[in-house]
């Protein structure tokens, strides 16, 4: 179907000569836009429309709708709901798209009138509730689901449930993810929870504060303990602000822009003393910069957003441009590299990642074709969109050479995604984060096992 054959007369809140449908508070900025001309450069970049063939899925059709409900055209109901909510927001568009149209931006403000219009009630808004204001923003209680998970896999609970079958009353995209779950280890809040600096190994070169996330010192604390080893390695001082929290990726992208606010402002203030601040997760990194956006009719809190975005560096980044030390230890191992969508796309950082891996005595690097397309993990699309998100899981493996043994990437959604479809697709390639890669060289370089 093509942009001119799109129907929105099937909408029942089709109008012609109305005023706006947008709420007020938070509507989506029409400057971004006016810049949209339909040419459809974007449409081969689109996950969702490369598996649909929908026009209403594809960049331009999207913006189209938005556009439309600022026009009267179309009101906020399911009609509009579907396509905006069946977006990635895995950016690719703008990087296609010759004008820069801002289409992942739009995306999120037109979430955010939806979920004005049509709260999530029922079961959805009951788990929705619980995990997005009640567990993620808050670091005890996420701490101790975490214990909870250890106890889980260390008890033999695990291993029971998995050999009676109990595991399959779960869904089938839960009972995956279940099966690739990283081992859960002590969170590094926690850890150096004491103290105040965690010193460079050797000469201090400078002090960076590093964001530990909130699912990613749950599920990943190793790989924030190998980020901590190769910032000291290299002559970084680290703090890490108890008062920091989650960066709201998750809130914002599900139309929680009230809540994203709440957590951006208490990470402004968490890190105001900081001159860095060091991301190892693309998606919370990407969020973080993007801080300003929500904050478009408060000047105070806008400049404050504004300072902080530019403090923030994904650590690939900060590594290479802060001239690193190169690991002398050989780790032999063929890699390919897949780029994290609010990486590659999000903050515009391809080179860097690659740099560091090439950089490692004894690794070749195997090109991977179109490894800047979407794994389909997209935050917890792969458990709000699961259908969809398979689809794009199948298409991004189909794209893994075989002769590899590790892919490196820098977002541990990604992780968790890639992980899955090397299990599904009977493959048996390491699932690594760009930084344990880097740390495992030192280690070995220093005498220690990798």
């Amino acid at each position: 179907m093509s942009l001119r054959e799109m129907d929105l007369s099937q909408d029942p809140a089709c109008t012609t000569n109305s005023l706006s449908n947008y709420f007020s508070k938070d509507h989506p900025d029409e400057n971004k836009w006016a810049d949209c001309v339909h040419c459809g450069m974007c449409l081969e970049s689109c996950p969702t429309y490369e598996i649909t063939g929908q026009e209403q899925h594809s960049p331009r059709g999207r913006v189209h709708l938005i556009k439309s409900v600022a026009e009267g055209k179309i009101g906020l109901n399911e009609f509009f709901s579907d396509p905006v909510f069946a977006c990635l927001d895995c950016r690719a568009c703008t990087t296609a798209c010759p004008a820069d149209v801002d289409v992942g931006g739009l995306i999120e403000e037109a979430r955010g009138q939806v979920r004005q219009a049509m709260p999530l009630t029922g079961w959805q808004g009951a788990v929705s509730k619980f995990f997005l204001k009640g567990v993620f923003p808050k670091q005890t209680r996420l701490n101790k689901l975490g214990g909870l998970l250890k106890f889980y896999q260390k008890s033999g609970m695990q291993t029971a449930v998995r050999k009676t079958g109990l595991i399959n009353i779960m869904p089938d995209h839960l009972v995956e993810m279940e099966s690739i779950m990283p081992e859960i280890k002590q969170p590094v809040r926690e850890k150096y929870k004491n103290e105040k600096v965690i010193k460079a190994k050797g000469e201090t070169k400078r002090e960076v504060a590093f964001l530990t996330g909130c699912i990613m010192d749950v599920m990943f604390s190793d790989i924030n303990e190998a980020t901590i080893n190769v910032l000291t390695r290299n002559g970084n001082d680290v703090t890490i602000p108890q008062n920091q929290g989650c960066c709201g990726a998750l809130h914002v992208h599900a139309g929680d822009r009230d809540m994203g606010r709440k957590l951006a402002k208490e990470n402004i203030e968490a890190f105001k003393d900081a001159d860095k601040v060091i991301v190892n997760a693309a998606g919370c990194g990407c969020m973080l910069k993007e801080y300003p956006e929500l904050f478009p009719d408060d000047p105070e809190w806008h400049a404050k957003a504004e300072e902080f975005s530019n403090k923030v560096e994904d650590i690939s980044k900060h590594l290479h441009d802060t001239g690193y030390e190169k690991p002398k230890a050989e780790l032999n191992k063929r890699i390919t590299y897949h780029d994290a969508c609010h990486l590659a796309h999000g903050q515009g950082i391809r080179q860097e990642p690659r740099d560091l891996l090439l950089n490692i005595p004894g690794v070749e690097m195997v090109h991977m074709p179109n490894s800047d397309r979407c794994c389909g993990s997209a935050g917890i699309y792969n458990i709000t969109n699961p259908e969809m998100a398979g689809e794009v899981l199948e298409n991004k493996m189909q794209n893994v050479p075989d002769d590899v043994e590790m892919i490196s990437m820098g977002n541990p959604g990604c992780m968790l995604q890639m992980a899955i479809g090397v299990q599904k697709y009977g493959r048996n390639q390491q699932i690594v984060h760009t930084v344990q890669l880097l740390d495992w060289a030192y280690q070995k370089e220093d005498g220690k096992e990798d």
